[in-house]
């Protein structure tokens, strides 16, 4: 068994990670991810980027290309980093996630950050939406003897409410639909907190320096999930902060109500049939049934062991309405 603190350790052991290589950098929550890391000025940060990519990185990033059809590329730039962050998107290959924590395995690279950044709660909430591909690449890594840190932090709140329908929310139009009565709270983050996180978590000494250290590790999160939240909101919580900063009230806005369970299961149907549109509506709507999406309250949330800063609820609101004046959905996924 390997010494359990770091004064026990052999002499130049360095107990933080110092190179982290970071897949989707460019993205809506790498480029947050990035730049929190940056503010740490604890890494060496490398982003893994397609050799078409035509993506642009702050100074202080290396970028360096793969190509997902030769692994050995991707093994190659990840020798001596000292953990791998995915980000992918929804339309990515499904099997990309797996070539890339094999190529980190194969690589040597002990830490792995897996592209979750989303919800988590139960294993029966997450196969009623996104199945259960997510579980099966925790469990590769960990089978390949590697370490994951998976990071739940909910649905993005800026990114959430500015949607036409993912809270029920239409801002344009001054439209809420209510699920249910609209009182089920869920957890949900901000983008700046969710890139937060990372660094905050990554920055943690690898293991306590004597058995007197009880300051929190890294090894503190190996193989399980850190959760963190900017808020616990319903959807009455959205619309009265919503209406604060546009200054509106119930009045100005037309209020409908439609039953959670039956939202989910008509929005299942038409992705059945093979309208992708619905899959957001389904997602959604699924968390808001009972207390699926309220993960604080099954697992509490690492917030303060992080220092993580606080969050201010009309302060977010206001750039989700500047997202949807920005035409920011009309584009989206367009990039």
């Amino acid at each position: 068994m390997a010494p359990a603190y770091a004064s026990q350790q052999a002499p130049g052991y360095i107990n933080h990670l110092k190179n982290v290589a970071i897949v989707g950098a460019s993205g809506t929550i790498g480029s947050h991810i990035v730049s929190a890391l940056l503010d740490k000025d604890l890494f060496n940060i490398t982003a893994i980027t397609r050799a078409d990519s035509k993506a642009t990185f702050p100074e202080g990033i290396k970028k360096q290309c793969g190509d997902y059809s030769k692994p050995d590329t991707i093994v190659a730039v990840l020798k001596g980093k000292d953990a791998l962050i995915i980000i992918i998107a929804v339309s990515a290959a499904k099997d990309t996630q797996a070539k890339l924590i094999r190529a980190a395995a194969a690589a040597g690279v002990p830490w792995v950050l897996p592209n979750e950044f989303g919800m988590y709660n139960t294993d029966e909430a997450q196969n009623d939406t996104i199945g259960d591909s997510k579980t099966k690449d925790r469990q590769l890594t960990e089978s390949l003897g590697l370490s994951y840190i998976g990071v739940t932090c909910s649905f993005w709140y800026e990114h959430s409410l500015s949607a036409p329908e993912l809270y029920g929310f239409y801002i344009a139009k001054r439209e809420a639909v209510f699920f249910d009565q609209g009182m089920q709270k869920i957890n949900t983050s901000t983008w700046e907190q969710t890139g937060s996180a990372v660094p905050a978590i990554l920055s943690l000494p690898l293991l306590p320096e004597d058995e007197n250290d009880k300051s929190l590790t890294l090894e503190s999160y190996r193989n399980r999930m850190a959760f963190v939240a900017s808020f616990a909101l319903s959807q009455r919580d959205m619309l009265d902060s919503l209406q604060r900063v546009t200054n509106t009230s119930d009045r100005n806005w037309n209020i409908s109500r439609v039953p959670a369970k039956v939202r989910f299961a008509e929005a299942k149907e038409e992705v059945k049939k093979g309208n992708r549109a619905a899959f957001g509506r389904a997602l959604y709507t699924r968390y808001f049934d009972g207390d699926a999406g309220l993960f604080e309250k099954t697992h509490s949330l690492d917030n303060k062991k992080l220092g993580l800063p606080t969050a201010h609820l009309d302060k977010a609101t206001k750039a989700a309405v500047k997202l949807q004046e920005s035409k920011y959905w009309d584009n989206y996924g367009k990039h």
